[in-house]
């Protein structure tokens, strides 16, 4: 069997191939790790490359590395730095949110680094209280993402179920098994919405959302853009999804038969972020590659249909951009309906927040939902059966920390893989309980006994019956054998 190849020796392999024959001799190279789907990293490998050359009369390439979701790529760029080490092994981290971008700039693993007045004035420095880039340039918004909920509105016409709405709507009983989430953990997305959720309604109820949604997800996948996908084809009827992947099965199967919806008042609009890792090998690669992203040029790649002037050449990128200008200015060849700027909302996101509980809260929805997923379906289904009982959905969606709590927990103690790991196990220990608690208000335990009397009762029954038969076939032979002793007798 092929042995997998580390990311390390993966950098190897690609630092002696740029530089082999064939290959662009004397180019400056630049190495990004990034979650981004393959379509917009090629075309934004490409049009840097020629943007590059014509600006500078010099080659550059530029190489991605594929580690998977944004937590693994946060895993990695730690390792980069573990035992004091100042340089890393990659130049640029693009992609994944906001949050993750906040927590590494406080670690220190993010250098700053301020683009051209000319760019940077283009761009606000908030959008609905979420900072666009950082105030020390450590990071900088590249476009704009949208949170909401997918669905197939030909399912839900078959299921006689209404469109979900709010958060709260993936929560109704009626659609258990039919929601689709991505696990948190592996997806930066899905994580962003789990936080808004908690932002939405406070901690308590924020808990209780989400697990009673998951109660309802049928399992969960890694990868986010398999939720839309999924929902496309019919197999589940609803799911998390951000707008560029929402968009693609509407354009792809049709408005008449896939919707999206985001919240009103329920969630924000989230900067995609970029930045420059600290003791980056090609600085100066990476310093341009913002400059490009960051521009026009770069901007109008995001808004523009393929084999349009100034658009990408294969693949339809359809995404919100953070320059205001350049939606008037594309005017009807941009093919994003969405003026983020003038969408209106009532929720403020704490983005200090949201960075700082990055990983508590991936770890608390895995333990309290994913790795304990059975124990809650149990539980879920007990408590639809016995009339969904208040006492019964209180316990299930008990928290087993405050939000206070998670936050000290977050600031002083999740850096300790020891401490942390007790505390999941603590966690998962706790779902458990709860669960069957649940399970037991729920009258799940009562009707679980009289299901095994009536089992018992319709086993012995035609056991009993035959035990009968046997008996009086028994008396008859008994009987018949007494008279024939008495006759010849």
């Amino acid at each position: 069997m092929a042995r997998r190849l580390s990311p390390k020796a993966l950098l190897v392999i690609a630092a002696t191939f740029s530089v082999w024959p064939g290959s662009s001799w004397g180019a400056e190279k630049l190495v990004i790790i990034s979650p981004h789907w393959e379509g917009l990293r090629r075309e934004y490998t490409r049009a840097f490359e020629a943007w590059h050359h014509d600006r500078y009369g010099e080659p550059t390439t530029v190489e991605f590395l594929d580690l998977g979701g944004t937590s693994e790529i946060i895993k990695f760029i730690r390792s980069e730095y573990s035992g004091d080490r100042d340089t890393a092994s990659v130049d640029v981290f693009w992609g994944g949110g906001t949050d993750p971008y906040l927590q590494l700039a406080k670690e220190g693993f993010l250098a700053p680094y301020r683009v051209p007045d000319g760019v940077l004035e283009r761009i606000p420095p908030h959008i609905f209280g979420m900072p666009m880039y950082d105030p020390q340039f450590r990071w900088y918004g590249t476009a704009l993402a949208g949170f909401g909920i997918i669905y197939n509105k030909v399912v839900l016409d078959l299921l006689h179920l209404r469109a979900p709405a709010t958060w709260e709507d993936l929560a109704r009983p009626e659609f258990a098994t039919w929601v689709g989430s991505a696990d948190p953990r592996a997806s930066g997305s899905v994580h962003m919405m789990y936080e808004i959720m908690l932002q939405t309604y406070g901690w308590e109820k924020g808990i209780d959302v989400i697990t009673r949604i998951g109660a309802n997800v049928r399992s969960f996948p890694d990868s986010s853009s398999r939720i839309p996908k999924d929902v496309s084809a019919g197999e589940i009827a609803c799911g998390l999804a951000i707008d560029i992947y929402a968009q693609a099965q509407i354009n792809e199967a049709g408005p008449d038969k896939i919707g999206y919806v985001m919240p009103e008042g329920q969630t924000v609009i989230n900067p995609d972020s970029i930045a420059i890792l600290r003791g980056a090998p090609h600085r100066e690669a990476a310093e341009r590659f913002l400059e490009f992203v960051l521009s026009e040029q770069g901007q109008s790649l995001l808004m523009l249909p393929p084999g349009a002037d100034g658009g990408p050449t294969e693949f339809q990128l359809g995404r919100m951009c953070v320059i205001p200008a350049l939606y008037g200015k594309l005017g009807g060849e941009r093919i994003v309906p969405t003026d983020p700027f003038r969408w209106k909302t009532s929720l403020k996101y704490d983005a200090d927040k949201g960075g700082l509980r990055w990983t508590l809260v991936n770890d608390l929805v895995g333990a309290l939902i994913i790795d304990t997923h059975d124990d809650l379906l149990r539980a879920w289904e007990a408590i639809g059966r016995g009339g969904m009982r208040e006492d019964a959905l209180a316990k299930l969606g008990e928290a087993p920390i405050t939000e206070a709590e998670g936050l000290e927990l977050a600031r002083w103690k999740w850096d300790d893989d020891e401490a942390r790991s007790v505390e999941r196990s603590a966690w998962v220990r706790f779902a458990q309980r709860k669960y069957r608690e649940a399970y037991r208000l729920s009258g799940g335990a009562g009707r679980e006994h009289w299901r095994a009397v009536g089992r018992v009762v319709r086993l012995a029954i035609p056991l009993g019956a035959a035990a009968m038969c046997v008996l009086l076939v028994c008396d008859l032979i008994v009987r018949g054998l007494r008279s024939l002793c008495r006759r010849r007798g």
